[in-house]
């Protein structure tokens, strides 16, 4: 049997057989700190009596099963996580009573004790198939029902689900019972269980269609960074711009956020019980940017509660549906209703660059992937379907207009409220409300893997005037995919110290050539910009009149959108070897301090560190590395006191310091003996100068030290990191064991050490990581489970050493390698790495 692993086959087979009632589930709290007792009571029908099917339940002890009040015996009928249900009747009851264990790998129902003061905290994360963990269940979106959960919990818990969180009933001995009403109808990965000692603020939404309840919830550790003010005025803006967007009333009464410890997601869109990474609660002083992406989380988890909390896909093929309107709509959304005004500015700098980075990746995917079971479903939950199809959203607005767009969603929401849909369903509603046929552009855009590139080609005349304009597009030759694209043209030119734009166009670019016609006759600009007002999804190139602009002054180019492509087609270029990495870290440092947009000030550095320590020619990268650390020293010190752009630029240069005047600099900040006009070095910057000495093996026994006065699960996070960042044998193996080796190991604390290990400049200490890492690769899937093999495989391939001599050892294991599929995806994309980072060597090695 496949186990864990639900085909779609075998789920289309149980949905044209059952349809599921209620669920009843009863859990336990109280029973110990290991496990918690479980019993669930299903009543569905059967559409052909005498059939048989199975439910689902991983990793329990089940006591007693029973089917239609016959006993089924356990030892037998539940086997490799799946309950064996024969001879059904037309109607049915299944009860199963069992114990359950907690995770502390975020899957399931989560533990967590808080070390800042022993308090319990618990929390459930179901999607993609873990419901199944907490209770027993028919796991698959399309099998809906109605949930009524009761929980027995100690009496002072605050404990929260789908549906409003009832009055304790006490049960003596400090216990108490929570008994739910009903939740609407709905999958079971969007059911949801949230117990324990959180403090509670409650507030309303007033809107067109009458009141919504608002609670935010945290621990009480962190209670002082609580910020419910700003939260309840995020989440009544969205809710005030999504009921009249989608002129639907918010289907699920009540709406709790809550704020959770250890979490593996950013957040997770439970009916009325949305969950999110209490990180977005920060300690100390944060950038603009982290308050921006907050927002987008607020709002993708809103946008949710349509896009596929009322209506849901029918199958993970339809991932997208979900995600990627949902990643629309929320940037979509904080343009139109909140202070983020820019946001596509920012989707531009930094989330729409992940979604180009996946589809070039050996794993690249269709947004409309191909999920034939769960373990596809797993791999396939990157940025081709969150960033790569929210740009492509964008490009059907543009292609379609705003106005018809929301009118199909709107029918949409109506014609398949609290069920189940295909992307045909989708498809034929904005066909329908914008009269366009929308089944080929789909076929181009959703269907398909890869990301074309968009170069301008000219003539000039003798006066310096375009007498031919076009646009040549091209694609990978393994995803040879040529679109349609609706784009912006600009020609900008450099007037009294300022680029400005001069004429702009909108054109359709098709096939290998589009002429331009419209600007045959416009004298050559200063910047070609194609793409510009970024409607599509393409990578672009400058000309090298364009280019040189970019590299002598983009910071003179006001509008903050038009320098997003710029820097992207910059970034673009480096990575494909076309411009070498030494002329892109100049173009940072020299443009970077004055750029405006927040995510351009956090993400742009980062970009161009990568450049200087991996992208860079061997022969002389101690020289840009060098040159790298002291620009972000200059700018560092020359910021304006307080600002985004000091905070950034400090972290920057910590992360990069490397030389002795440096290192010495961030040892005085760090002591207090030297300070920065406005920069408060506060927990987080503390942690990080902590962790920049702890990577030159200037630590000493400050890890220890500033582990002594932040005792919180920050703090040990943040530590773990600082020591697997160290340039010692003895450091590096330990980090290894507890980052790739202990499944014991808390989620969080093991994602912070496998993001840690492999340092810029540590070549000596990574050499032997090499085969240590081909080696997890073969069992990690097993030992470590899906989602923390995802990340240590991940985070951990030794990029780092990029090398030929590394990429003919990876080439040689995935030859002959018996690794699970889903681990030799890591490696290929490790690989494709490396051989991306070898030709932008050789590349800059030109320069």
């Amino acid at each position: 049997m496949p186990g864990t692993n639900l085909t779609r086959d075998e789920a289309a087979t149980r949905a044209a057989l059952l349809d599921v009632t209620s669920y009843t589930i009863d859990l336990d709290l109280t029973t110990g700190d290991k496990t918690f007792a479980s019993t669930t009571t299903i009543r569905f029908t059967a559409a052909t009596p005498g059939e048989q099917t199975f439910a689902d339940l991983v990793g329990a002890v089940v006591h007693e099963i029973t089917l239609n009040g016959e006993e089924l015996d356990p030892s037998t009928a539940y086997a490799d996580s799946r309950i064996a249900l024969p001879g059904l009747a037309a109607e049915n009851e299944l009860v199963v009573r069992a114990d359950c264990a907690y995770s502390h790998t975020g899957e399931g129902l989560h533990r967590f004790v808080d070390p800042a003061d022993g308090r319990v905290y618990l929390y459930s994360q179901f999607e993609v198939p873990d419901a199944r963990r907490v209770f027993t269940t028919f796991e698959q979106p399309d099998l809906k029902s109605v949930f009524s959960f009761n929980v027995t919990a100690p009496e002072d818990w605050k404990v929260v689900s789908n549906s409003p969180s009832p009055a304790p009933q006490p049960l003596g001995d400090g216990k108490a019972l929570f008994a739910f009403e009903p939740t609407q109808r709905m999958s079971t990965y969007i059911t949801a269980l949230v117990a324990g000692e959180y403090h509670e603020v409650q507030d309303v939404y007033e809107g067109k269609h009458g009141t919504i309840p608002l609670g935010h919830y945290c621990r009480q550790s962190l209670v002082p960074y609580l910020d419910t003010d700003e939260l309840v005025k995020l989440t009544r803006q969205g809710f005030a711009f999504f009921e009249e967007a989608f002129d639907y009333p918010y289907p699920f009464g009540k709406y709790d956020q809550l704020y959770v410890p250890e979490y593996n997601m950013g957040a997770m869109e439970n009916a009325g019980c949305v969950t999110l990474r209490d990180e977005y609660l920060p300690r100390s002083r944060q950038p603009r940017s982290f308050y921006e992406f907050r927002c987008s989380v607020i709002l993708h988890e809103m946008a949710h509660m349509w896009f596929g909390d009322l209506v849901t896909m029918k199958w993970w093929d339809d991932l997208w549906l979900n995600e990627s309107f949902a990643e629309w709509a929320c940037y979509h959304a904080e343009v139109e209703a909140t202070e983020y005004t820019d946001s596509w500015t920012g989707f531009a700098n930094a989330r729409k660059q992940t979604g180009y980075r996946q589809d070039q990746l050996p794993s690249t995917h269709p947004i409309a992937a191909d999920n034939f079971d769960l373990h596809a479903v797993e791999v396939n939950f990157d940025m081709i379907t969150y960033a790569k199809g929210a740009s492509v959203l964008k490009q059907l607005v543009a292609w379609v207009g705003i106005d018809d767009f929301m009118a199909g969603l709107r029918q949409y929401f109506k014609d398949h409220a609290f069920g189940n849909s295909e992307f045909t369903d989708l498809l034929s509603a904005l066909e329908k409300a914008s009269g366009r046929e929308l089944s080929g552009w789909a076929a181009e855009w959703l269907q398909t893997s890869g990301v074309n590139t968009l170069t301008p080609e000219f003539e000039l005349d003798a006066d310096g005037a375009y007498s031919r304009l076009a646009v040549r597009q091209s694609a990978h030759p393994d995803y040879p995919t040529l679109r349609r694209h609706r784009i912006g043209v600009g020609l900008y030119d450099e007037v009294d110290g300022r680029i400005v734009r001069r004429s702009y166009v909108e054109t359709d670019v098709e096939g290998e050539l589009t002429e331009i016609a419209e600007l045959v006759g416009e004298k050559q600009p200063d910047l070609l910009l194609l793409n510009d007002s970024d409607h599509t999804y393409a990578k672009i190139r400058l000309d090298e009149r364009s280019l040189a602009t970019a590299i002598s002054g983009l910071s003179k180019l006001d509008d903050s959108l038009a320098r997003a492509l710029v820097w992207g087609a910059a970034w673009d270029m480096t990575r494909d070897a076309e411009m070498a990495a030494s002329d892109y870290v100049a173009l940072v440092l020299a443009n970077i301090g004055e750029e405006t947009d927040a995510w351009g000030v956090s993400r742009i550095p980062s970009t161009a560190a990568t450049a200087a320590a991996l992208y860079s020619a061997p022969e002389h990268r101690a020289e840009l590395r060098a040159r790298w650390e002291a620009g972000m020293r200059e700018l560092a010190l020359a910021a304006e006191p307080g600002s985004d752009s000091q905070l950034t630029f400090v972290r920057t240069w910590a992360s990069a310091a490397h030389g002795e005047e440096s290192l010495a600099a961030l040892e005085a900040l760090l002591d207090g003996t030297s300070t920065i006009e406005g920069l408060a070095v506060d927990q987080d910057l503390r942690w990080s100068l902590v962790t920049a000495l702890a990577g030159a093996g200037r630590a000493g026994s400050r890890i220890d030290d500033e582990l002594g006065t932040d005792a919180t699960i920050s703090g040990q996070e943040h530590a773990a990191a600082a020591r697997a960042a160290q340039p010692d044998a003895d450091a590096k193996a330990e980090a290894w064991r507890a980052g790739m080796e202990d499944a014991s190991t808390p989620n969080e604390t093991a994602r912070s050490i496998v993001l840690a290990i492999m340092r810029a400049g540590q070549d000596d200490v990574l050499a032997p990581y090499v085969e240590k890492y081909l080696e997890a690769a073969e069992v990690a899937w097993e030992t470590l489970g899906t989602h923390r093999a995802s990340v240590a495989l991940n985070y951990a391939f030794p990029t780092v050493l990029a090398s030929p001599a590394l990429a003919e050892r990876v080439e040689s294991w995935l030859a002959t390698t018996s690794a699970p599929t889903p681990a030799q995806r890591y490696v290929r994309e490790g690989l494709a790495d490396v051989q991306r980072a070898l030709a932008a060597q050789e590349r800059d090695a030109r320069a």
